[in-house]
């Protein structure tokens, strides 16, 4: 399988969101009777899109108001809500940067230790509201912070990390023990991010309650730029969903998987859950939104690191409220507010019930998708040519 790319080396053809199309079938729905929920861990939620763990993104007021509207934000355990006391100030700081000062400061700023009494606060803040705590972090803290998330009441617990493995070599730390890690949290564990179906089935293995899909989309991220790796997130989706089938087929459980990352727009969203999602992750979409704590800056997990960032700050702006982004009224053309709505209709057009058919939807290559009789918009960079 594959292409000859040299002198026998073949490479396999993979696909992003928009060299494909969705294809309607022989019934259609009505849009407001399908289902759009989706379950992790035994629970359900209306909304299948969750706040990517970015402090551009969630903050505890945000993460607050998601979980009122239906939906999941994961706080960065990792980022300036648990190393600063008072995250606004910095949060200023980083929006009226310079774009050459930018990322300079951002390394600088998580320099700061975090502080283990704020990750109890943090996630006591969010409790009080009555919403779904959850929370992200590496590998190598996930052993310590797990048994303090567990205790002020998180409910779900995410490990990510830019490539994840069950094998991890080290001779610098110890590499965190997946299986053992799953089995004695005592709240569900997604783990991420990993692009092919092997890793997907290993870490299926694990007794993790849900994978993460995706390296380097992102849009504040660099990983593909500066690492060179990456599997786009249609061809990596579809991946995934095979193992987690073939997994279900095996053991009877079905282990739910994310698509993190790449998706701009309502129709990439939903063109995620045609390739297999259960549910999707989103940063850039969310940054826009005026309760986000960035201010319309957006930047990557990645972008602090000391030695090698793997993200930039980006200029988003802000668009509209959370509740406009995910469930209108639109004020823009692009397709960036109101994704319910989007998805909903989408599954209507398609005549899927519930998510689990949208995974089963007709799927097409379709290079000319976002240009084919757009050249006006493009001209006139408006909707799809912007």
């Amino acid at each position: 399988m594959g292409l000859f790319i040299g002198k026998g080396r073949k490479a396999r053809r993979c696909y992003g969101f928009d060299e494909v199309a969705l294809v309607p079938g022989s019934v259609t729905i009505n849009a407001n009777e399908v289902d759009t929920s989706w379950k992790i861990a035994g629970r359900k939620f209306r909304v299948p899109i969750l706040a990517a763990a970015m402090d551009g993104v969630v903050d505890v007021e945000f993460a607050i108001k998601m979980g009122q509207l239906g939906g999941i934000a994961v706080l960065n355990l990792e980022g300036v809500q648990t190393r600063y006391e008072h995250p606004d100030e910095v949060l200023d700081k980083i929006a009226k940067a310079t774009v050459e000062e930018a990322t300079k400061l951002v390394q600088g700023i998580y320099l700061e230790p975090i502080k283990e009494k704020l990750i109890s606060k943090r996630i006591a803040e969010i409790k009080k509201a009555n919403v779904p705590a959850v929370v992200s972090v590496i590998p190598q803290k996930a052993g310590r912070f797990a048994p303090l998330a567990e205790e002020a009441g998180c409910d779900i617990f995410i490990v990510q990390s830019t490539v994840c493995s069950v094998k991890h070599i080290s001779s610098e730390y110890q590499a965190l023990d997946l299986h053992q890690f799953c089995k004695k949290t005592k709240i569900p564990v997604i783990i991420g991010n990993c692009v092919t179906y092997e890793m997907t089935m290993e870490l299926m293995k694990t007794g993790a309650a849900g994978l993460l899909i995706g390296i380097g989309p992102g849009a504040a991220c660099t990983t593909r730029g500066v690492l060179g790796i990456g599997v786009p997130q249609v061809t990596a989706t579809c991946d995934a969903a095979s193992a987690r089938n073939d997994y279900y087929k095996k053991t009877k459980k079905y282990i739910p998987i994310i698509t993190d990352g790449g998706m701009r727009t309502g129709g990439d969203i939903c063109k995620a859950f045609a390739a297999g999602a259960d549910a999707v992750m989103v940063g850039s979409a969310f940054a826009r939104a005026q309760e986000a704590p960035g201010r319309g800056f957006h930047w990557g997990m990645a972008t602090p690191h000391f030695n090698l960032p793997r993200g930039t700050r980006i200029n988003v702006g802000v668009a509209g409220t959370l509740e406009e982004i995910l469930f209108g009224p639109a004020r823009v053309d692009d397709g960036s507010q109101n994704l319910m709505g989007a998805l909903q209709t989408s599954m209507g057009s398609l005549g899927a019930k519930n998510i689990k058919e949208m995974n089963h939807c007709e799927m097409i290559i379709a290079p000319s998708i976002q240009t084919e009789g757009k050249i006006f918009q493009v001209v006139q960079r408006v909707g799809m040519g912007k």
